[in-house]
């Protein structure tokens, strides 16, 4: 998982032959909100496909399955795991002399007073490259969403560019100053965040006993900063259609976010006397 050619995320052998071949991007795809699948759903229906989905089979796999190797979960993982927000982190050295732009998978939200942010870093401290470095080094980073108007910009900067060579040159990105921490927001993101360096765990792997295999970052929000055509006036809500976020899948494929669906989150009162379900109403088994 270290090496990129070693977990051969590209399944082409020529990428832009393959490309070619593809419907244009759609330029006139406009945000909108849909009805869910089944509105006149009620409690105690399951899914709303019928019960087409209990009509297949599983396969169980056990990641520590002899002869079975770590990339291989990493793939199934990225490819099950789905969709994902991306962490576009800026980070600098503290004496600044150095900086690095890239993007993350392993990135994630998980409260919001304070506000705390996880990203995952493949590899172990002995291999830590440029981000993780700048980031433990200085204690500060700046996470920014990626929209469509700069897909490829902030995808280039995964190149495997020589130490020292800048990312935000290569991708055409522009700095904008932060406002608690050392390191540049990304001027283009429609949302971004300044974040401190709360604590770091170091990851070893259960095949091979010693070798480090990644390292998770968690981060404070201390600011943030958000397009002023894309927040509302209580400072509460971005726009999806505004930010139009970009989500990872499996490989090196991504996802546009061009449809919307709102479910209500149900009163048990309310619910279970509306759809009649008072036979549903049981006491849990052990384990459920």
């Amino acid at each position: 998982m270290d090496s990129e050619k070693h977990v051969q995320r590209n399944p082409h052998p020529d990428f832009k032959s393959v490309e070619a071949t593809r419907p244009d991007w759609i330029e006139d795809d406009k945000w909108v909100f849909t009805k869910t699948r089944k509105p006149d759903w009620k409690l105690g229906d399951g899914p709303n496909d019928g019960g087409e989905c209990l009509k297949k089979e599983h396969v169980e796999i056990d990641p520590y399955a002899e002869g079975r190797p770590a990339v291989s979960n990493y793939k199934l993982l990225i490819s099950g795991i789905i969709p994902r927000p991306v962490g576009f982190c800026s980070t600098r050295s503290k004496d600044g002399q150095s900086t690095n732009l890239a993007p993350f998978s392993y990135f994630q939200v998980i409260n919001h007073d304070p506000p705390v942010f996880t990203v995952g870093y493949a590899g172990g401290f002995d291999k830590a490259k440029d981000s993780l470095r700048n980031l433990t080094d200085s204690g500060e980073c700046t996470l920014n969403i990626i929209s469509e108007h700069y897909i490829e910009a902030a995808n280039s900067t995964s190149i495997n560019a020589p130490y020292g060579v800048s990312e935000w040159a290569l991708s055409g990105l522009h700095p904008a100053k932060s406002s608690v921490v050392k390191a540049d927001r990304v001027k283009e993101a429609v949302f971004s965040v300044e974040g401190k360096l709360m604590e770091t765990r170091e990851f070893e792997s259960r095949a091979t006993p010693g070798k480090k295999t990644g390292v998770l970052a968690i981060i404070e929000g201390v600011r943030f900063w958000a397009r002023e055509d894309a927040i509302n006036e209580d400072r509460n809500l971005i726009d999806p259609a505004v930010l139009r976020p970009m989500a990872r899948l499996g490989g090196i494929t991504y996802g546009r976010m061009h449809e919307g669906i709102e479910i209500p989150r149900p009163d048990f009162q309310e619910k279970t006397k509306h759809d009649h379900a008072e036979n549903l109403i049981k006491p849990k088994l052990e384990g459920q």
